[in-house]
């Protein structure tokens, strides 16, 4: 296993980083701030992970909040 100095968030699952966005801003900010319907229309952490883990520009988005908020 190699180590990646460069990537902040190394050792951090998918899951944790919507968690934590969720708690610390709720469902309807976030959805303010990423304009996307699995935040929108009934959202879950489940069905979150299912669109993000298909669409990578959705997923970036998501990190680069994440990065900004927490880190």
């Amino acid at each position: 296993m190699q180590s990646q100095p460069n990537n902040r968030l190394h050792g951090i699952k998918l899951e944790q980083i919507v968690t934590q966005l969720v708690e610390h801003y709720g469902w309807r900010e976030l959805a303010s701030i990423i304009n996307i319907n699995c935040f929108k229309t009934d959202p879950s952490v489940k069905s979150s992970l299912k669109f993000l883990r298909k669409t990578p520009w959705a997923r970036d988005k998501v990190e680069a909040l994440y990065l900004d908020t927490f880190c």
